[in-house]
């Protein structure tokens, strides 16, 4: 039921505070009304006994206070839903900005989502390919998994993200697959670069794009990646799609966080941060998942630029905890000119066991990418070793195992943006690399994959 109240008794920032008010409860939805005519939303975000702490989504300047007036609607706030989402962009909440008409709902959901029960949820095991070799062939993403990338000002994790969007697929039998696409806190210029890649490579048909850019209001920020992950949920559990979703950059996200929690005069955590930070990011995190008796699934893929290149900043550091595993872009790579710059070392899937192997990759997949982790792992550390020592103190397996990982670097790691390599090709390629070895250093990958894979008998060891 409708309450229309003119009540306002302070505005601060993006927030108004509206007295003696009744009925009201959390998340509700609320319409603003000024003088002029135009109309605002928000949402309660704060309840005591008959005052109410009101977020504004468009922000609350040039409000007259005793002349606007406060309606709450008695819902959550809500985003109309139906497949015409595909192949159109939305600004933070869910507003088409393409010029074309707006959608017409088959429902409306509530974007902060419902619970799912834990015993309801299916255990990710399959394989999403993404054509990145670093990606698939060493850290893979699986269905129903949240694997974020960790980056740095100035690295190329946009282009990542428009390369994983465009390449995304799901392998095997022809089912239905979408890409969610949600950017927070983006430069006009980021924002065009998204919807052009989108545009010219046809991955628009199949994605929903979601774009709040850094001068759009604080508040719409925060309801961002909410609104992406209610128009995933429904393509993926109303019409049993498989959903990427891609969200960049969850560092602006938490940074208006805590705009709003310095606003609210809350007690600071870690940095300034919210205390409720890690429950906050839990709860846009935790909405990927996989449904037992459901077709549809949720992969969450968030990008977050990690302040000064610090992995222990609050950001980064939470996340970790709930997500499973990272990729993790270095700016040495980069500096060396080396696209996409995954350093491999310190990413990790830990799903990766589950989703690779015999009917869903290729069955030396598991072997192979421990063989070439250790094989790169050595290698780095025979290149630090050389710069203290020099080349002339390495042995002759310490000098192929540096020479290895210049090659793992220029010819793995790095691809050109445009690139789409299959799963085969990049365990291919891997198998390509260790051909520089003696079968005897080749340790972690067995025999009859040897045998099968590089020509080599049994009996050559």
């Amino acid at each position: 039921m409708r309450r229309e109240y003119r009540t306002i008794q302070n505005v601060v920032g993006p927030l108004l505070l509206v007295e003696n008010i009744t009925g009201a409860r959390n998340d509700e939805l609320v319409e603003i009304s000024l003088p002029s005519g135009e109309r605002r939303r928000g949402k309660v975000i704060e309840l005591e006994n008959d005052t109410a702490l009101v977020q504004v989504f468009e922000g609350t300047a040039g409000i007259d206070v005793p002349r606007t007036s406060v309606s709450f609607t008695g819902k959550g706030v809500q985003l109309p839903v139906s497949e015409d989402m595909l192949g159109r962009v939305f600004n933070g909440l869910g507003r088409p900005i393409d010029g074309g008409p707006g959608v017409i709902p088959e429902k409306r959901m509530d974007i902060n989502g419902l619970p799912v029960n834990p015993y309801a949820r299916d255990y990710p095991n399959e394989f999403i390919q993404t054509g990145i070799s670093s990606v698939d062939g060493m850290n893979p993403i699986v269905r129903g998994q949240k694997l974020p990338v960790f980056s740095g000002s100035g690295l190329p994790h946009n282009r990542l993200a428009a390369q994983i969007a465009r390449q995304a697929k799901v392998l095997g039998k022809e089912e239905k697959f979408s890409v969610v696409f949600g950017a927070m806190g983006i430069t006009y210029e980021e924002a065009e670069f998204f919807i052009r890649e989108f545009t010219s490579s046809g991955a628009i048909e199949r994605g929903v794009l979601f774009l709040n850019l850094a001068n759009d209001p604080t508040i719409e920020r925060i309801a961002t990646p909410r609104v992406a992950l209610t128009a995933a949920e429904y393509l993926a559990f109303e019409k049993d799609m498989h959903v990427l979703v891609i969200l960049t950059d969850i560092t602006n996200y938490c940074e208006s966080l805590r705009e709003i929690s310095s606003a609210r005069k809350e007690v600071p955590g870690r940095r300034g941060y919210p205390g409720y930070l890690y429950t906050d990011l839990s709860t846009i995190y935790e909405r990927s998942c996989r449904i037992k008796e459901r077709a549809g699934s949720i992969t969450l893929i968030p990008i977050l630029t990690m302040p000064e290149d610090d992995k222990t900043h609050p950001i980064p550091d939470l996340t970790g905890y709930i997500t499973e595993g990272q990729i993790i872009l270095s700016r040495s790579l980069y500096r060396s000119k080396i696209y996409p710059p995954v350093d491999v070392l310190p990413s990790l899937s830990r799903l990766k066991d589950k989703g690779i192997g015999d009917k869903k990759t290729r069955e030396d997949h598991a072997d192979l990418s421990n063989q070439l982790f250790a094989a790169y792992a050595r290698g780095k550390e025979m290149q630090e070793l050389a710069v203290i020592l020099g080349e002339s103190a390495l042995s002759g397996t310490d000098r192929i195992y540096y020479m290895f990982a210049e090659q793992f670097e220029e010819k793995y790691v790095s691809q050109a943006y445009d690139e789409d390599r299959s799963v085969e090709t990049t365990l291919d390629l891997g198998w390509e690399l260790l051909k520089i070895f003696p079968v005897s250093e080749l340790k972690r990958i067995r025999l009859e994959y040897i045998e099968k894979y590089l020509g080599v008998k049994k009996d050559a060891h």
